[in-house]
């Protein structure tokens, strides 16, 4: 069990001293004596004495996992929790990250490394940089990899647009469906959801993702004190502006743009699906890395456009490219939609608008359940609306 790589271990102790586990005393002296006998022949070499010790490193180990320890009462009583929890992790969603992570390794280590996950205070972490750098992306890859050890998780998405649109209400109140998996929650005011999330969750260890906060009010209403959670909570916030994080001393991760080699492989991996670039179009695709500027959202938009046209379709499209004054990324990333056909971009529109912050899974079952996909280029704009 112990051997396992990346699969979540929760051990179960029933009327023992962990103290004697991890320390092997007592009746694990026992044992292990005995195991040593057997499969160590009682010399202490060879391969038994070797299986011996690995099976004292992972009896250490397993103590010190976080799990569930009675010592008095009834095993019973610790049944519903365990059901409770394994219930929640076997239903949990994973989120759609990037089908080519290029460089994404190394800012999921420096998010992970500012959340402190041995600390046992509340950590708040910021993702900071420019529209389309990868924000996003690395806050899905984080929450996928670490939401197991905590005991409720939400990732909250388009939390500007839809404070805007719906108000805070709304989002406090989807925080504590998710987190409590209690779908009776109502918040009809903000006092209310502030006051239910202080006695809901002041005693649960939580991740929270905020995604596209855009201001402190939007803080000030789903975070407020630190108090509100509980110890070894960890809250990752996606956002634009650092200066809306200062009122809530969060550590910050920066995201710059992509260097050229790391450019021109994503771009290569959204064409051609290989790393590198086809050799007849090697030059002009240093072109199109060059005008992304290191900026993943462009290189996979520029890419999945170019993907399957004619040399003489990337040529006019990087004249284009050219007319485009720096820093327009809108425009470049307008060019991917200029390119579809009329009830292409119908179509795109009524994704991107009535689907924004779905996951594209999600997306694909509810239109294939009504034959939508079925439709001409419907699934040519599904594509490309999910990356925009």
């Amino acid at each position: 069990m112990m051997d396992s790589k990346g699969e979540l271990v929760r051990p179960v102790f029933f009327h023992v001293d962990l103290s004697d586990v991890q320390k092997q005393t007592l009746v694990f002296a026992e044992i292990m004596a005995r195991h040593e006998e057997v499969f160590g022949g009682g010399g202490g070499s060879g391969d038994g004495s070797e299986r011996v010790k690995k099976w004292r490193g992972a009896l250490r180990e397993a103590a010190n996992l976080s799990g569930w320890h009675l010592d008095n009462g009834l095993e019973s009583e610790l049944y519903p929790e365990i059901v409770e929890e394994v219930s929640s992790k076997l239903h949990r969603l994973y989120l759609d990250v990037a089908k080519h992570p290029v460089a994404l390794d190394r800012h999921i280590q420096a998010v992970r490394m500012s959340l402190h996950t041995e600390d046992d205070g509340v950590r708040v972490v910021g993702i900071c940089g420019i529209g389309g750098i990868g924000k996003t992306t690395i806050a899905k890859a984080v929450y996928n990899i670490i939401a197991d050890q905590f005991k409720g998780s939400r990732f909250l998405a388009n939390v500007g647009e839809i404070s805007r649109q719906y108000g805070l209400e709304k989002l406090l109140e989807a925080l504590l469906h998710d987190i409590l998996r209690d779908n009776t929650i109502k918040v009809g005011y903000i006092q209310t959801g502030v006051d239910l999330m202080r006695q809901k969750l002041c005693n649960k260890r939580i991740l929270l993702v905020l995604e596209d906060v855009d201001s402190t009010d939007q803080l000030r209403g789903l975070l407020g004190e630190r108090g509100w959670f509980g110890h070894e909570s960890r809250i990752i916030l996606t956002i634009r502006d650092e200066e809306v994080l200062v009122t809530h001393s969060a550590e910050i991760c920066k995201v710059g743009e992509l260097n050229y080699d790391n450019a021109l492989q994503l771009f290569s991996w959204n064409t051609y699906r290989e790393q590198s670039p086809a050799r007849d179009y090697q030059l002009i695709s240093f072109g199109f890395t060059r005008y992304a500027k290191g900026l993943p959202l462009a290189l996979i938009v520029l890419g999945s456009f170019l993907s399957g046209h004619s040399i003489h379709e990337w040529n006019c499209t990087l004249e284009r490219l050219r007319a485009i004054p720096d820093g327009q990324i809108y425009e470049i990333l307008k060019i991917s939609f200029d390119g579809l056909e009329a009830n292409e971009q119908a179509i795109f529109l009524d994704i991107a608008c009535f689907f924004k912050g779905e996951e594209k899974d999600y997306v694909t079952k509810l239109l294939d359940r009504f034959n939508f996909l079925s439709r001409q280029g419907a699934s040519n704009s599904l594509s490309k609306s999910t990356h925009i």
